[in-house]
């Protein structure tokens, strides 16, 4: 991966990765910033701006009207906000980098954020917020973390409530935009079929205007937890969907790479524990699986599936049987070198496209304020032994740490919580 990164007269990042086997240009914006930042009275905040940025610019006042020329010249585009940073993408044909970064870079600086648009987009935020609640698969992840990190930003949806999305100003939503769209906050990556040279010299100009500033911490998150924790909602839906978390590190964090190999070996892929125990043979759950989620100051493992109600507490008890099995038995070597080389492949299909070197680049300068390669990031994962596999273990897969949530139509959670306490 050939890439370069310059730093713009008014501190904004820029990041540019030449790919000359593409007719294809993504231009990509990235925020530190998303509903960890937030307030509980704003909670939504950062999502609800996400959709307004898109509502019109001095330049392209009238509704439509960026949409528009982006689905003139074909483009791909999106925006989406997480909790702790958000993003704004346009991918083209490279002869059409010229208008896609015309508009994102006007978009996220001159935006007029007109009240009668803010009230028809705080509807369609609104049914977002309708829309998702009839998702138990998505409910089922932020049921998870609402569980684990309770009434702190941490625990609070992206998307907010429809009580606090009702209440937010238009001098909430510009105050935020001012506090936290700053250059020192931002990284814009170009990665595709364009020369560096003409990539920061167009980019630079277009963000000529953004505004400078001090980026704002949010509140550190606090973990609290001393045996293990269930929270099941219950909904009248067909299958339950359950989520098991045991927490473990940040991204800063050196063990991750062994938590991540552990991760795949769990249920990564169809070979896993998971997929083996729960699908083929048990035939408990079409979607199973696992994975290692990390952010600046949380992580957590994570088991996921969806079963029938009948299959719940067994499901469950299969998941932590196979936590056990491997707490005493740790990982074969076969293992080890099976989900390193499945990880390296994974990487090396992802690495493809203008969009993921795009994502990559922009989420590695904005936290770590520097860019692992994927080699590096291999030559961590190589570096990966039994030895440190069992420490993880150890470290992780204990009673004080695991977490339970669910949608589903069960309302009794003792027999779980006795099946968490065999950990």
């Amino acid at each position: 991966m050939k890439f370069e990164k310059r730093t713009f007269s008014n501190g904004l990042r820029c990041i540019v990765a030449p790919m000359k086997d593409t007719e294809a240009a993504t231009l990509w914006a990235l925020f530190g910033t998303g509903s960890k930042y937030e307030t509980k009275k704003i909670n939504g905040v950062s999502h609800f701006l996400e959709h307004l940025f898109f509502k019109g610019t001095k330049s392209r006042p009238r509704p439509g009207q960026i949409w528009r020329e982006l689905d003139r010249i074909g483009a791909q585009k999106n925006a989406f906000t997480s909790k702790e940073y958000t993003g704004y993408y346009v991918k083209a044909s490279a002869k059409h980098f010229d208008i896609g970064l015309d508009i994102v870079s006007d978009i996220l600086i001159e935006p007029i954020f007109k009240k009668s648009e803010i009230e028809k987009e705080r509807g369609v935020v609104l049914q977002e917020i309708a829309m998702d609640e009839d998702n138990p698969q998505r409910q089922a992840y932020q049921l998870i973390e609402e569980l684990m990190y309770g009434d702190q930003p941490a625990g609070w949806d992206i998307a907010g409530t429809p009580e606090t999305v009702k209440g937010i100003t238009r001098d909430e939503i510009i105050k935020y935009k001012n506090s936290h769209y700053i250059t020192a906050n931002a990284v814009i990556v170009v990665a595709g079929h364009i020369d560096p040279e003409t990539a920061f010299g167009k980019t630079e100009k277009a963000f000529l205007k953004m505004p400078r500033g001090t980026k704002l911490h949010k509140a550190k998150v606090l973990e609290r937890q001393k045996k293990p924790a269930v929270k099941f909602k219950k909904k009248d839906v067909d299958q339950t969907h359950l989520r098991l978390a045991l927490r473990a590190y940040d991204i800063f964090d050196e063990r991750r790479y062994a938590l991540q190999v552990l991760a795949t070996i769990l249920g990564g892929n169809m070979s896993s524990y998971l997929w083996r125990e729960i699908r083929e043979k048990g035939g408990l759950a079409y979607y199973v699986g696992a994975s290692a989620d990390e952010a600046t100051d949380t992580g957590y493992l994570l088991a996921t599936a969806g079963v029938s109600h009948a299959n719940f507490l067994k499901t469950v008890k299969k998941i932590v049987e196979i936590l056990k099995y491997i707490k005493s038995n740790g990982v074969s070597q076969r293992e080890l070198d099976f989900a390193k080389e499945f990880i390296r492949g994974s990487m090396a299909l992802a690495f493809e496209t203008t969009d993921e070197v795009a994502t990559f680049l922009a989420s590695q300068e904005l936290f770590y304020g520097r860019i692992m390669t994927p080699l590096d990031i291999l030559a961590k994962i190589e570096k990966v032994g039994r030895r440190d596999i069992i420490d993880v273990v150890k470290d992780v897969f204990r009673r004080e740490k695991i977490n339970l949530a669910a949608i589903t139509t069960e309302e009794n959670s003792a027999d779980f919580e006795k099946i968490l306490n065999t950990l």
